[in-house]
């Protein structure tokens, strides 16, 4: 479980409350070893034995990477050859077989899914799959409950969104304890295929083209299973620009003392730009996750602008 946490300057900035969920403080700087724990701690002895193939760019590898060294279950993870170094060299420290591709050219769910035939591994999804799912969506459980005991029940939250398994889990979880609350994905501009998808009815996928500093948030389109729950229980998906998000990563750790990787912090820029009125309401911000790497943090801090 993580903190629900306040902060003056972001309420005065917001003209509201924000509650800030900080998962860059969760084991291994993320939420995604909620749900790789769950998936893994489900299999059977039998399918422990032969171990678990994922693919990711870099947060759910260290998910199922620890996930795996909690368990006893070897954990092999197809991630780009360009993914942050922190994330390449976590994941190799929790024990994880790190197998890269090259992230334009190559099919990571392919190249996972082959090995896994070889070795007769269990596949773990990054997002499509209901452990997973279910698993992430504890993110919001716990901000429901959590806000409730504060007497600040939320009115809007908002959820950084890659392939979408935090938003479906985490809407199912709210909008069970909180009927008439908003959920809303955060992407960045070129990588909106949640916020497009959900404004067609049906998934469409990013630009081949595209690139973002939010290496976390580049699926190319929305997962099957988390779009078909996103899509009835979503409001509309919000973006926000790369200089949007190198200001929040900035106003993070200036006001709020909190490291923040890019794509953890499209939820708050998307705040700090005005993406969503925020004005005398309750607003849940998730903070997805902290992996960065020193160099690029540093680089952004030392910014002059934000």
């Amino acid at each position: 479980m993580t903190p629900l946490l306040r902060n003056f300057e972001l309420d005065q900035a917001a003209g509201g409350t924000v509650l800030l969920k900080p998962e860059n403080l969760q084991v291994t700087g993320s939420f995604k070893i909620r749900g790789a724990y769950n998936l893994l701690s489900r299999l059977s002895q039998e399918q422990a034995s032969r171990g678990v193939v994922a693919w990711s760019s870099g947060n759910h590898a260290q998910g199922v990477a620890a996930a795996g060294a909690m368990l006893g279950i070897p954990a092999a993870i197809v991630m780009p050859e360009d993914a942050p170094t922190a994330k390449l060299s976590n994941t190799r420290r929790l024990g994880g077989e790190v197998i890269t591709y090259d992230r334009y050219s190559g099919d990571r769910e392919a190249i996972a899914r082959g090995i896994a035939a070889e070795r007769g591994a269990e596949i773990v999804p990054s997002y499509d799959h209901d452990h997973i799912i279910a698993g992430q969506g504890t993110v919001g459980l716990e901000i429901a409950d959590q806000s409730i005991e504060m007497g600040l029940p939320v009115d809007q939250v908002l959820i950084c969104c890659g392939g979408g398994g935090l938003s479906a889990g985490s809407a199912v979880a709210l909008k069970a304890r909180l009927t008439d609350v908003a959920v809303h994905t955060v992407e960045p501009c070129d990588f909106d295929d949640t916020a497009r998808s959900l404004e067609v009815g049906t998934r469409v996928f990013v630009d081949p083209a595209a690139r973002s500093i939010c290496d976390a948030l580049q699926a190319p389109t929305p997962g099957k299973m988390t779009f078909e729950i996103n899509r009835k229980l979503l409001g509309r998906g919000l973006s926000v620009s790369d200089d949007e998000v190198r200001s929040a990563m900035r106003f993070a750790f200036r006001h709020l003392k909190l490291v923040v990787e890019p794509g953890g912090a499209v939820a708050l820029a998307a705040v700090l730009a005005g993406r969503i009125d925020t004005k005398g309401r309750t607003t849940a911000v998730v903070l997805s996750g902290g992996n960065v790497d020193r160099g690029l943090f540093a680089e952004i801090q030392q910014s002059a602008s934000g």
